[in-house]
């Protein structure tokens, strides 16, 4: 959820409804709520089948799979009316690697506090 308000917040094309922050938590635990099922049951299909790809690119396609997933994420989203949007290719690319990255903050930070108890 973090990650979706950092990439909504940096980019223009990720659009979440409401006036403000208390507003946006809503649509946000929503998109977050359908990017974790898509990334759980979709996700993993379209990387065993674009394995060669994967493996050609030396791992970029991934990329390009975690923009298609945050695509699809919108599309969920529109039709379930969640009040979230991703315009275009090129800003879930770039929105994509933005939620990657503090994902991977947070796990981190979340994993060192686990270690300290």
């Amino acid at each position: 959820m973090a990650g979706l308000a950092v990439a909504a917040w940096l980019f223009d094309g990720i659009r979440v409804e409401g006036a403000d922050w208390q507003h946006q938590l809503p649509p946000l635990l929503g998109a977050a709520v359908l990017l974790g099922l898509v990334s759980t049951l979709v996700e993993p299909v379209v990387k065993f089948f674009s394995f060669p790809v994967i493996i050609l690119t030396i791992g970029l396609f991934l990329l390009v799979i975690n923009a298609l997933m945050l695509l699809l994420t919108s599309w969920l989203a529109e039709q379930f009316d969640v009040g979230f949007h991703v315009e275009g290719f090129w800003t879930a690319l770039f929105g994509s690697v933005i939620i990657t990255l503090v994902g991977s903050f947070t796990r981190a930070i979340v994993d060192d506090d686990k270690d300290r108890s």
